[in-house]
């Protein structure tokens, strides 16, 4: 039997694909964003993620370029550990798993292979805006900032500071991911954190369609 699709596009997302329940919202002033700093020499950016602290560093030698909180992989799903290379980045990349089967004005949630049935359906992946790999199948992405272990392995960062992320980094940039950092004590200690993860998605029609990929902001760096 087809779902009913009216029911589940009220269902958010985050809901529809996750069990986990849904922690209290953390405080606030204003929209979230953070600072990100043009490099003198890109070939001496690296980056650095706190699984502990939840926490990415974008670093020149000494120098914090973009210090930021990320959500990381829930229990059975961790972010791989060690260190990698950044060696995939696009800017308008979707979901190979989970995201919507599309038929018409229907559009029901749903995972790649798994179709509501019958014909005429196509799958479009959940977006997954500035992707930038560093593992096979796991990578960084703008989405939800959760302050519990949430994805499925790939580190997330705010809209507002995803594309910032995507331009610091290169293919070939180091990446070095571990339990904790000398920089969690230092730069990672007091850092605001985003409190809209529980917001709604935007309606699937948006979701499914380019308005999914806004352009990015026209000043990125703060110098």
């Amino acid at each position: 039997m087809k779902p009913p699709f009216r029911l589940l596009l009220l269902v958010p997302l985050t809901l529809a694909f996750s069990s986990c329940a849904l922690p209290q919202k953390l405080s606030s002033s204003g929209p979230y964003d953070a600072p990100a700093y043009r490099p003198k020499n890109p070939s001496a950016v690296q980056v650095k993620v706190s699984l502990q602290n939840r926490m990415v560093y974008v670093m020149e030698g000494d120098r914090p370029l973009l210090v930021t909180p990320t959500a990381i992989g829930k229990p059975g799903n961790e972010t791989p550990k060690g260190h990698f290379r950044a060696f995939n980045k696009i800017a308008q990349k979707r979901s190979n798993t989970y995201g919507f089967w599309v038929n018409g004005t229907s559009i029901v949630p749903g995972k790649s292979g798994q179709s509501p049935g019958g014909g005429g359906w196509r799958y479009v992946g959940f977006p997954m805006p500035y992707w930038v790999e560093f593992q096979p199948a796991y990578g960084f992405h703008e989405g939800s900032v959760w302050p519990t272990p949430r994805t499925h392995g790939c580190l997330r960062l705010h809209k507002n500071v995803a594309p910032k992320f995507y331009h610091l980094v290169n293919e070939g940039t180091p990446i070095y991911i571990a339990d904790s950092l000398p920089e969690d004590a230092t730069i990672g200690k007091n850092v605001r954190r985003p409190a809209d993860f529980n917001d709604p998605d935007p309606p699937a029609a948006i979701t499914v369609s380019s308005r999914a990929f806004p352009p990015p902001p026209a000043n990125l760096f703060a110098d």
